[in-house]
């Protein structure tokens, strides 16, 4: 006949229950709390609205970072590498950003690496900086993703590797980062760690410059002049070349100035094409400071003047 074994029965007081409950809501508010500054800080980035209430976010994140939250230590790190609500210090940036990179906040992975890469904070350190975007670029991070795929491009820190550099600019551009898809255009453009294929570079190109990269847009209105990519379009290179050239790159005001000058996808207008010439030259843009220095050496747009024709002459 089998044995019965009785198993006492656990009384709980109602002191420890009311103490045991008091421990899961605690643990559920610092949740919460957690949740709170992400969004808080979310919101706030989005609407630029950082200053005017630092004080009290840098207080909530110092809380939650010194309790451990990775995100809080993350958000630590930028209000000292920006000086956001604190005086600005890299030394203390670094040691928030470690922080949170050790715990795998991938974006605090990237910040770290920057500060090695440019020595702030902490002593330069190519290969920890590498190290850094490595482990951010893993988890997923686009920035890192980039910022790994110019250090493989350019070769510093690591040996240079085309392929590996194209690789990540296609993690990055595929997430997203204008940058990446330029860069990835580029590397289509040329042949570059990739076959080379001028429509797959008109195609990043066009991501890019749709959300406002400069260069891509310079880039895909080149493409658009020769039709390397895309049927050969006026028209379109002169928006392109519009959208850089307004956001004041130099070489895509002095393609305007010449398209302007030559009448190309635009009515002819000299006058229009100086302006952009102009504008260019200031910036230094070599090209734009001998196109200038011709219009004023034929009046053509301005009052022909051998003086400011020369003059800009030699600066070219």
């Amino acid at each position: 006949m089998d044995t019965i074994i009785a198993i006492p029965l656990l009384e709980i007081t109602w002191r420890q229950l009311h103490i045991g409950m008091l421990l899961v809501a605690m643990v559920v508010l610092l949740a919460l709390a957690a949740v709170y500054f992400r969004a808080l800080v979310y919101l706030m980035i989005r609407r630029r609205r950082l200053s005017g209430c630092t004080s009290s976010l840098y207080a909530v994140a110092r809380r939650l970072a010194e309790r451990g939250d990775a995100y809080a230590q993350f958000s630590l790190g930028c209000m000292y590498a920006e000086g956001t609500g604190v005086t600005q210090d890299y030394g203390q940036a670094v040691k928030w950003y470690t922080r949170a990179a050790e715990q795998g906040e991938a974006s605090a992975q990237n910040n770290l690496g920057v500060l090695y890469s440019h020595g702030e904070g902490v002593e330069t350190d190519q290969a920890r900086a590498i190290a850094w975007y490595a482990r951010g670029a893993e988890r997923g991070n686009a920035n890192a993703q980039f910022n790994l795929a110019c250090a493989y491009a350019t070769g510093k820190g690591v040996d240079q590797d085309d392929r590996q550099a194209v690789k990540w600019y296609r993690h990055a551009a595929l997430q997203g980062l204008s940058g990446a898809q330029n860069n990835l255009g580029i590397a289509y453009a040329i042949g570059k760690g990739v076959a080379r294929n001028e429509a797959e570079a008109a195609k990043w190109y066009a991501k890019a410059a749709e959300q406002g990269n400069v260069t891509a847009q310079f880039n895909l209105g080149v493409a658009y002049v020769e039709g390397r990519g895309v049927a050969a379009d006026t028209d379109k290179a002169l928006e392109w070349y519009m959208r850089a050239a307004e956001q004041g790159d130099a070489s895509a005001q002095n393609n305007l100035g010449v398209m302007y000058g030559n009448g190309l996808g635009v009515k002819r207008d000299e006058a229009e094409s100086v302006r952009w010439y102009r504008l260019s030259a200031a910036q230094g843009d070599v090209s734009a400071q001998f196109n200038l220095a011709l219009m004023y050496a034929d009046g053509r747009g301005v009052p022909r003047d051998e003086a400011q024709a020369m003059a800009w002459f030699a600066k070219a």
